[in-house]
């Protein structure tokens, strides 16, 4: 388990400021969940919508990518007003394709929402779109079966897709039987990019204090991130820190921490969190930027 000490610290501040004070290259894995337009002020005042929505979050994906050496990885969700989805995301996504970023398939993060919801003639939403940036190339690290199990079938079973000669994927000619072929299961199956989380209240969340934030995500959401796409002892970094999940998370697994959050509540939310969980976390309060301020990442006691 992490030292929290060494190996945590969380940031009053915006984040896009923040990052930019930051090392290119200095961190291995961005992952979080930025406010949702307008649908919570979350005490700033934080009203962006559509379009200028879009804009601000290409702005932090573009930030964060510049600070990450492996995948950048964000929660995202629009608003539905008046029978109307605002498809934020999907605008999100296009934007950041037509700026040339490298954009992975988004992952979807599945929960069980209130039975009730919906509205009176739609159904209630199960997914969230997971946006995933990269900076070209293979990833330099990941562990894509790290959530995964045993396989479900056996030798026999489910059939895998066709390939473009007509062969399927899932079949393997052998050296010793050039013209067999054979179907090879691994010993741990990719999980595949639906995350289903469970519900996502009550004591699904991870911890209590989590509740405190007005919109947590499960540890489980966090985890499949943190285990699949940072390596042991790299760093993750959560620019929209909240209760400190993502920190609390990659404690947890032996990764590196680092919160940002521009309310300082929330930094100390998450500074108790993880200090009850392990030992305190560093914390700096940089919501006013002062002249001849420390780095950023200089160890200061609370």
């Amino acid at each position: 388990m992490a030292d929290a000490v060494d190996n945590v610290t969380f940031v009053t501040g915006d984040c896009r400021v923040e990052m930019a004070g930051m090392e290119a290259g200095s961190v291995d894995l961005v992952f979080g969940s930025p406010p949702y337009e307008d649908c919570r002020t979350y005490g700033i005042e934080f009203a962006m919508t559509g379009q200028d929505w879009v804009d601000w979050m290409v702005a932090v994906v573009q930030a964060s990518l510049r600070v990450c050496r492996g995948l950048v990885a964000f929660v995202v969700e629009g608003k539905t007003r008046d029978f109307r989805w605002s498809a934020t995301p999907a605008l999100l996504m296009a934007d950041l394709h037509r700026a040339g970023i490298c954009l992975r398939k988004p992952p979807l993060y599945e929960r069980w929402g209130i039975s009730g919801s919906g509205g009176p003639d739609w159904w209630r939403n199960r997914y969230e779109f997971v946006v995933c940036a990269t900076n070209g190339g293979r990833l330099p690290w990941s562990e894509n079966t790290a959530m995964g199990n045993p396989p479900k079938f056996g030798v026999g079973g489910a059939v895998s897709n066709r390939l473009q000669d007509g062969g399927r994927a899932n079949f393997r000619r052998t050296r010793e039987s050039p013209e067999t072929k054979v179907f090879r299961n691994p010993e741990i199956s990719n999980p595949g990019n639906v995350i289903d989380c469970g519900a996502v209240g009550g004591g699904n969340i991870g911890d209590e204090l989590a509740h405190e934030n007005e919109a947590p995500f499960p540890e489980y959401l966090a985890e499949s991130f943190v285990r699949s796409f940072c390596p042991p002892d790299g760093t993750v970094l959560d620019p929209f820190s909240g209760s400190g999940t993502t920190v609390a998370v990659a404690c947890k697994w032996g990764r590196k921490g680092i919160g940002i959050d521009i309310r300082q509540s929330q930094t100390e939310l998450a500074a108790k969190r993880i200090g009850r969980a392990l030992r305190p976390a560093t914390y700096q309060d940089r919501s006013e930027p002062q002249p001849g301020a420390a780095p950023l990442f200089e160890e200061t006691k609370p």
